[in-house]
């Protein structure tokens, strides 16, 4: 992808300067379409299938399996792609955002409608089977398209320690805005359409065309300070681009970031497994309303909100490491008393929300704090900076963690005797006692073994502040050097 326009100069103090809210408002921009259509996806796209597409339990994870499978392939060739691309009018990354943003919210869309291929119920259900399969490959392709080239920014909007934290403060305060806004749509529609295919179809759409504007709004909020980077990289020095076969056994010999992933993944996993579930866990064991599924996750994603910027206060006085530990503890004890919650104690119910709201912030907001580190850790190692494929791998973790989630899913109501709806029907079926206690597993233990090996690595996660500014000091000498 090349662009040969040149667009005005950068003013040459630009990267001088610290970033403004501005800047920081537009880059967090770029990551609510991306968080509103993968919360919607993790809290709605399974029940969806299961309750209003009427596909089997097990088969509905497996679409969505099948998906991320893809994303083993495209992440790391977008990641290097993107390191690859060059654009005097928008440099690097910008470009894949501008001309994906549309084709990503429009096949984000489609994933919601329910075509009729036949009468005949088996061959409804094939059909539909490989009608959502297709899409959900494209619409991970341009999911990819967008939000991989958009996670690789952040080190080249500021080289600051403290100041990535505050960025990626702003970034996941629209993520998390962006989940808690579109619980409210999905609360507002559902509560205003009866009719439960148009309920989720108004859904998509809404939240397709809110994604789009956002993509716009980041790509030229941001254009100036990271056309001023790509200016200053272009005056140094880089050795010649190595194989991906060498850059991948390079990424992985960065022991940090072995960490790191691993950090995330367990995170990552936690909250797939506990978003994936809360729908079925509130309808019923809890026996519930539908309408009473989104206030319950805007208790946590709300929380996780608020929590953002405490936590990124604390980290600058106790570091990421202390502040990790801090979250996934509340967030563990949330987890089991999930487990044994009771139905009517809805008061506890909301009360543990909130706790585990308290916890999934720091999952956003500590790993990819620490990522922008490691790449300069391999900086200083390999002379180069691939921030393209140290976040293709972390994106594409995100998405593993997302797929394992909803197909173990899947996977255990099915086994445990979960019963689809029947399309058209509004009456949902009434599950076995098996299935109950599935339901239950994997709102409370499953998180919680995740949660405590992610706490096992975070303990042993090497790459402290001081270390960091050692890292940053050899940098700059080195550039001193004109090396």
């Amino acid at each position: 992808m090349s662009d040969s326009v040149s667009g005005a100069e950068p003013k040459e103090n630009v990267l001088n300067q610290k970033l403004n809210l501005k800047t920081k408002l537009a880059y967090g921009a770029g990551d609510l379409g991306p968080a509103i259509t993968a919360n919607i996806s993790v809290f709605f796209l399974l029940i969806f299938f299961t309750n209003v597409a009427g596909i089997p339990a097990g088969m509905a994870g497996s679409i969505l399996l099948i998906g991320k499978i893809w994303d083993a392939v495209n992440d790391p060739v977008v990641g290097v792609l993107t390191d690859k691309t060059q654009s005097r009018r928008w440099g690097r990354r910008l470009p894949w955002l501008l001309y994906g943003a549309i084709p990503f919210g429009f096949f984000f869309f489609l994933q919601w409608v329910v075509p009729q291929f036949a009468v005949d119920r088996t061959a409804q259900m094939w059909g539909l089977f490989w009608y959502y399969v297709a899409i959900g490959v494209v619409s991970q392709v341009f999911y990819t398209v967008v939000n991989l080239p958009y996670t690789a920014l952040t080190p080249e909007l500021t080289q600051d320690y403290d100041e990535r934290t505050s960025l990626n403060s702003f970034r996941f305060g629209f993520s998390i805005g962006g989940s808690v806004l579109s619980l409210i749509l999905a609360q507002v529609i559902f509560s205003q359409i009866s009719d439960r295919t148009s309920q989720y179809l108004v859904l998509g759409a809404v939240c397709g065309v809110i994604s789009v504007l956002a993509l716009y709004w980041c790509i030229f909020g941001i254009r100036d300070r990271v056309l001023a980077f790509e200016a200053k990289r272009a005056e140094t020095h880089e050795p010649p681009s190595l194989p991906i076969g060498e850059q991948l056994k390079i990424v992985f010999s960065n022991r940090p970031f072995l960490f790191v992933i691993g950090i995330y993944l367990c995170s990552w996993l936690a909250v797939q497994l506990t978003a994936s579930i809360i729908p079925y866990f509130v309808v019923n064991w809890m026996r519930l309303k539908e309408s009473d599924v989104p206030p319950v996750l805007i208790g946590v994603q709300g929380t996780a909100l608020l929590m953002l910027f405490v936590w990124g206060a604390l980290s600058k006085r106790f570091g990421k490491k202390a502040v990790y530990f801090m979250g996934a503890s509340v967030w563990i004890i949330a987890q089991l008393g999930l487990f044994f919650l009771q139905p009517g104690q809805i008061g506890l119910m909301y009360v543990l929300a909130i706790m585990a709201g308290i916890g999934v912030s720091t999952a956003y907001l500590i790993p990819w704090s620490m990522i922008p580190d490691v790449i300069e850790l391999d900086e200083l190692q390999t002379g180069q900076r691939r921030e393209g494929i140290f976040y293709a791998f972390m994106v594409f973790l995100q998405k593993l963690g997302l797929a394992l989630g909803l197909f173990l899913v899947g996977n255990a109501l099915q086994t445990s005797g979960f019963k689809e709806a029947v399309p058209g029907q509004n009456a949902l079926p009434i599950q076995p006692d098996s299935a109950l206690q599935a339901i239950r597993f994997a709102v409370g233990p499953l998180p919680m073994i995740a949660l405590i090996c992610g706490l096992v690595l975070a303990y042993f996660y090497p790459l402290t502040r001081e270390v960091h500014a050692e890292i940053m000091l050899k940098l700059s000498e080195r550039k001193a050097r004109g090396e």
